[in-house]
């Protein structure tokens, strides 16, 4: 037991000796390189600053999500999924890009996309689009 404790109080003494030279050499570096250290506080200052001010000024809005015209889109019978779709049209996606963006294999877009025309009495897609922006449903 006492070589224990003896090992652990040398352990303890390095140790304590180890950190007091750092603290020495830290101490003796920051006198000599002072302005060094608070040019680089100042630089690491200004380019935080610098990626704060970036990220809100640059940073991708969300596009505003209309409420669109409930009682147009309950008389035409187009469901929640069917209006997705038609916003995504809107957008000027293609179905491989509809797809993709709402988890839909290319053929259920089609079948969606095809449902809305029929719905909104258009034969092509821009004239659905139109419509429905006629009767408020997309922005």
């Amino acid at each position: 037991m006492g070589t224990w404790k003896s090992i652990a109080l040398y352990g303890a003494a390095l140790a304590a000796g180890t950190l007091a030279l750092q603290w020495l050499d830290f101490t003796a570096f920051s006198r000599v390189h002072s302005r060094d250290a608070v040019i680089g506080m100042i630089a690491f200052f200004f380019l935080a600053l610098g990626v704060f001010v970036g990220m809100r000024l640059f940073a991708p809005r969300p596009a505003p999500v209309s409420g669109g015209n409930p009682a147009a889109q309950a008389a035409l019978g187009i469901s929640g999924r069917e209006l997705e779709v038609l916003r995504e049209l809107a957008a000027g996606r293609s179905n491989k890009e509809i797809a993709a963006r709402l988890g839909l294999s290319p053929n259920t877009v089609k079948t969606h996309v095809a449902r809305l025309l029929e719905k909104l009495e258009a034969r092509r897609r821009t004239e659905a689009i139109s419509r429905a922006r006629e009767l408020g449903i997309v922005g």
